[in-house]
C-alpha cells in the first residue's frame, strides 16, 4: 500500500498552533507571575505530559514566562505564547536522540526524486511532492516530545524535552544552518534547566 505523504503531512501540521496564543514577549521584558499548583496540574493533564522537575519548579515559584516562552491558558487551551513550532499532537511521543534516525535520514535523502528517472515533468512533480511531504513529516517528528521553549532568532530555537528517556534535557535546533539538532552541554555534560536559565544557548552548543 502506497502512503499518501501529502495527506500525512497535512494531518501532522495540525498539531502546531499559530497566532491564537499571541506574540512572544522579549525575554525578561515582563515576567509573568508564577502559576499555581492547580494550574500546573491542569496544564499537564490537558497536554498529556509531566513537566520536568526544574521547569515545573520554575513555573511554580518564579514565573510562567521571563526567559522562556510563557505558558498560559488561552481560547485554544494551555500552550506556550508566541510558539508556532511545537507540535502539540506529538508532545506525548518520546523525543528521539538524533543518532536514532541518522540512517533513516540518509536513506530518505538518497530517495530524492531525479527528473532523469521520470518520463515527463508532471510525473516528476508528483513524485517530488510526495517525497517532499514525507521529508516534512520526518523533520516534524525530530522534535516529538519537545517544547520550543525559547526563540533564538534566525530560525534557531532551544528545545526542552518533556517526554521519553531524555526528558528534562535541553537541545539546540540548528537546522536553519547545519541541519542538526544538538545537545546543550556545560563542562562536557548535559546542562540543567536551572543552569541554562543564566546562559545563552549558543554558548552551550558544541558546533
Amino acid at each position: 500500500m502506497t502512503t499518501d505523504w501529502t495527506a500525512v503531512a497535512r494531518r501532522t501540521a495540525r498539531g502546531r498552533r499559530s497566532d491564537e496564543l499571541g506574540s512572544p514577549a522579549r525575554p525578561d521584558a515582563c515576567m509573568a507571575p508564577p502559576l499555581s499548583e492547580t494550574e500546573i496540574c491542569e496544564a499537564e493533564a490537558e497536554l498529556g505530559i509531566a513537566f520536568p522537575d526544574q521547569y515545573r519548579a520554575y513555573l511554580l515559584r518564579r514565573s510562567a514566562g521571563g526567559a522562556v516562552n510563557r505558558l498560559r491558558r488561552s481560547v485554544a487551551g494551555w500552550g506556550w505564547q508566541g510558539d508556532s513550532d511545537t507540535n502539540y499532537d506529538l508532545l506525548t511521543t518520546a523525543f528521539p536522540h538524533p543518532d536514532s534516525y541518522r540512517a533513516e535520514e540518509e536513506e530518505l535523502d538518497a530517495r530524492a526524486p531525479s527528473a532523469d528517472d521520470y518520463p515527463d515533468e508532471s510525473a516528476y512533480r508528483a513524485a517530488w511532492q510526495q517525497w517532499d511531504a514525507e521529508y516534512e513529516v520526518f523533520q516534524e517528528r525530530k522534535t516529538s516530545g519537545a517544547v520550543f521553549i525559547q526563540d533564538n532568532g534566525c530560525g534557531f530555537a532551544t528545545l526542552l524535552v518533556v517526554t521519553g528517556p531524555l526528558r528534562g534535557s535541553l537541545w539546540f535546533d540548528g537546522r536553519a544552518s547545519c541541519d542538526r539538532i544538538l545537545p546543550l552541554q556545560l563542562d562536557g555534560r548535559p546542562v540543567s534547566f536551572v543552569e541554562w536559565l543564566t546562559r545563552h544557548s549558543m554558548d552551550l552548543v558544541g558546533w
